[in-house]
Order: structure tokens, then sequence, then C-alpha cells
């Protein structure tokens, strides 16, 4: 077996990592890592990414540009679950903007439903429990789909993408924040040496167990590279496909168009 994040599983199987696992198997493992991180997840992705995470978010919110209007304006969030991604879109749309946060763990919803509790935005945000693969609303249901730090850790991506493009209203907007392949010599190794050495031990010290964030690391080196993963984008019918890499390619941003 081959470390290359470009290498796709065999058939019947998906990759849990560098492992292969019955595909049958891969959401249920997939689910029960983040059962086992929910109330850690911003802790989690502190880890991962030396706190820009943060900043890629608000670089995410930024392209995406939310009318500060109150026209009726409808974000879908999938894999949101935790709710900081909505949260942020909401606090830079105007009053006509609502939103749907949709996540496959009932354990990341809850931690999501006391922030939007919290935040006083119970009547404006949603939140539903579903699989991106098959999302639970009809098809133009809303004005942008958003997506961070989610998808490589669906089953069938590009079922997910076909999914994102139904639900989107013509003219609507796609947005994925993924972690990616670094492009700055020297930087990769470090990279390297961070996500395989360092965070799993951090894992272990911080919450306990170092295989959650082992997974995550190795879900990283699956995903496809940033021109790859456009061409999927591409292929699920979306137009004006463009990317941004984020500090050096460690994350980057997936822009597509439902026209």
């Amino acid at each position: 077996m081959t470390n290359s994040k470009n290498d796709r599983s065999a058939a019947g199987t998906a990759s849990f990592g560098f492992r292969e696992v019955p595909e049958a198997e891969r959401q249920r493992l997939v689910n029960g890592v983040f059962a086992s991180v929910a109330e850690r997840y911003d802790l989690m992705n502190d880890l991962m990414s030396g706190g820009l995470h943060r900043l890629w978010k608000d670089d995410l919110v930024a392209w995406l540009a939310p009318p500060r209007t109150t026209t009726p304006w409808r974000l879908l969030d999938v894999a949101g679950g935790t709710g900081d991604v909505t949260l942020k879109i909401m606090a830079a749309a105007g009053a006509g903007a609502g939103a749907v946060i949709c996540d496959i763990s009932p354990e990341m919803l809850a931690v999501g439903r006391r922030r939007i509790d919290a935040a006083g935005l119970a009547d404006r945000v949603a939140l539903v429990e579903g699989n991106a693969e098959a999302l639970p609303f009809p098809d133009r249901s809303f004005d942008a789909y958003t997506i961070a730090f989610g998808i490589r850790n669906v089953t069938h991506i590009d079922r997910a993408l076909a999914e994102a493009h139904r639900v989107l209203k013509l003219g609507g907007r796609f947005l994925c924040l993924e972690f990616s392949e670094v492009d700055v010599p020297i930087l990769d190794r470090l990279y390297d040496l961070h996500s395989f050495e360092v965070i799993p031990r951090i894992g272990r010290l911080v919450a306990g167990s170092a295989e959650p964030y082992r997974y995550l690391v190795e879900s990283i080196r699956r995903f496809p590279r940033q021109e790859a993963f456009a061409q999927m984008i591409a292929a699920a019918g979306f137009a004006r496909v463009c990317y941004r890499n984020l500090s050096g390619g460690i994350a980057a941003l997936h822009s597509g168009w439902r026209i």
C-alpha cells in the first residue's frame, strides 16, 4: 500500500486514513471519530492548523460576501455541526439572512445548538441531522452552500458535490474550505512532521486519545489535490470553478457557481 494521497481505494473499500476498510464501515468509523471529538472540535482544529483555521474561516466569509440587506438569503452549512462557520457568516450578513446547519453527527449538532441558542439566533438558524451524500432538502432551496473541513470525510465526494449542486438555486454559490497540498518547499516537510508526529501526541495528552487525530491527519493526505478537486467540482456541474491556496496550500478554498 502506498501513502500517496492521489491513490484511490480498491473496489469495494474506502480509505480510512492509510488503512483500507470496507466502504460500508467507513461512515460508521468517521461518525465515531467525530462523536469522540465533538466537545473538543475547536481544539482539534487549533492543533491541526496552529490556530490558523479561524483566519481561514474568516477568508471563507469574506469571499462568500453574504448580503448585508433585508432581502431573504438562505445558507446551507454542511458538516457545520458546531456552528462556528454559520455564526461567522450570520454576523457578516444582513437581517434577511437565514441558515440551516446540516451534519451527520448528533454530537456535533448538540454543540452547535448550544452555540446558536447562546447567540440568540435560534429563530434564524435551523439544525438538521443529515448526510452530505443525500441531503434532506428540496431542489434549488439555498442561495449558498458552505462546507469547512468536512468533505474529505464523506464516503463518496462526487455524490456530495452532486447534492450541493442540486440544492443550490440558479446563481447559487458553492464554497469549500479544506486542508490541502502544501506547495512551498521546506514548509511541506515541516507540516508533515507537525502532522504525523506532533499532532497525535498532543491529541493524546490533551484529549486522551491519539487515534482520532491520526485518522484526521491521514485523511488530509488522501484528499485530492487542489486542481484535481477543482475538476471534480466542475464535473458536478458547477461553473466558474476556482480556488485559492491559504498559508502556502495547507488549506484551500474552492468556489463554484450554479448557473
